[in-house]
């Protein structure tokens, strides 16, 4: 940790912090003199004798610091003492690439700010953090100070005044989110398997099951046509028709090789899982490109989905969070098969609900999180659509079935000269 947490604290005066209050960042920086500005709105509401904490896990090596950061809430949360507010937070390095960490931002109030210091102490000297505590200097509480924790006995680090930072274009969490949320090759998925090893015994199964390497040695002869779309959406039903009607191989993301180890890995963290549904595409690229050469085939979801969802849960809050439209995060693998097309159906969230609940099946933590998150929602369809390379094309999944396979059919044909 020690060569890591030198290599944050050499800028660390140029970070800045959010901390997110109802999936909305509210954020922070660090100057040195105070010009008598007002206190960052996420210490608005305090009284000049509460302290606050961060708390921001700090190591290099990502499958331990991935797993550690659930467990640390789940600390937090058990061994806090009531009405200490604890929330998600991170820190950047504005414009600089794989600068952004994860931590958890804690308000407690004057009778408890002692217990909740003694509880940081504890942790800091055993876990790969660093941690900074957060007090009134006076000027009506207008003024607050930031004090990080000298993560090593010999090291002497300043005080620092916060203020409020402007919000940046997009979520930052998009400067560390290629090949941590989302992979663009095979060797970069393939890698966190191969490390996580030691942590997960099921990865060496899935390593298993890799190719080995990620090139097809030919392009398909025949079309490659992926359904994508949210859950309930219709895609089951039409590319059972699909394949029906255009005498196609039908293939799945991810493949039925990995089942016995999807709920496992669908548990663990974002790095981990975002992975292994990577690892998944890769497998399905290779089946893809067998069949193709006989048949068309189709695709019940690929990567889009993948990177979608991820893309949406990293970010966060509105949609403008999202990275612009062209931002890298949205242009895909280059060693991954491309399909000839890709047609995303859509439907009315209150329909989809309905179908949902007539369908009675267990839902994901993420579908959950659609149902309930209108935000979350809104960010995976608009991830949807911004993906390239190629695009998705839109179908209108509310009429009936019938409707939908005679529209997307034309949509195939016009596309794929079948």
């Amino acid at each position: 940790m020690a060569k890591h947490a030198k290599s944050l604290l050499s800028r660390w005066s140029s970070r800045v912090f959010l901390v997110e209050v109802d999936e909305k960042p509210l954020y922070f920086r660090l100057q040195a003199r105070h010009g008598g500005e007002r206190a960052p709105q996420v210490f608005g509401q305090l009284r000049q004798e509460d302290r606050c904490f961060s708390v921001l896990v700090c190591t290099g090596d990502r499958i331990k610091g991935a797993k550690f950061y659930p467990q640390l809430r789940d600390k937090l949360s058990k061994e806090l003492p009531p009405g200490c507010d604890l929330t998600t937070m991170g820190s950047f390095l504005p414009r600089v690439r794989d600068s952004f960490i994860r931590g958890y931002f804690l308000k407690s109030s004057a009778e408890y700010s002692a217990h909740v210091e003694r509880l940081l102490r504890d942790l800091v000297r055993r876990e790969p953090l660093l941690v900074c505590s957060y007090a009134a200097g006076g000027g009506g509480g207008q003024a607050w100070t930031q004090r990080l924790w000298s993560p090593s006995e010999d090291e002497t680090v300043s005080d620092y005044f916060v203020v409020s930072s402007d919000e940046p274009e997009c979520h930052p969490s998009a400067l560390s989110m290629i090949n941590n949320d989302v992979f663009y090759s095979f060797e970069e998925a393939r890698d966190v398997f191969r490390k996580c090893g030691d942590v997960i015994p099921e990865a060496a199964s899935v390593l298993e099951m890799l190719p080995g390497s990620a090139g097809v040695s030919q392009k398909p002869l025949f079309p490659v046509v992926v359904l994508e779309g949210l859950d309930a959406t219709g895609k089951t039903t039409l590319t059972e028709s699909l394949r029906e009607t255009l005498g196609a191989a039908l293939l799945r993301s991810p493949p039925d090789c990995l089942s016995p180890w999807r709920a496992l890995f669908d548990r663990e963290p974002p790095l981990i899982r975002r992975a292994f549904y990577a690892l998944g595409n890769y497998i399905t690229a290779q089946q893809i490109a067998q069949e193709g050469m006989k048949t068309p085939v189709i695709v019940d979801r690929f990567w889009h989905s993948t990177a979608a969802y991820a893309i949406a849960t990293a970010t966060g809050g509105p949609v403008s969070n999202l990275p612009g439209e062209g931002s890298e995060v949205y242009s895909w693998p280059g060693d991954l098969l491309r399909p000839s097309l890709v047609l995303l159906l859509t439907l009315d969230a209150e329909e989809r609900k309905r179908r949902l609940k007539d369908r009675g099946l267990e839902k994901t933590d993420e579908e959950q999180k659609l149902d309930c998150n209108q935000l979350f929602r809104l960010r995976v369809e608009e991830a949807y659509r911004r993906i390239s390379g190629p695009p998705c094309v839109t179908v209108d999944a509310s009429p009936s079935a019938d409707k939908v396979l005679q529209q997307t059919l034309l949509l195939i044909r016009s596309n794929c000269h079948l």
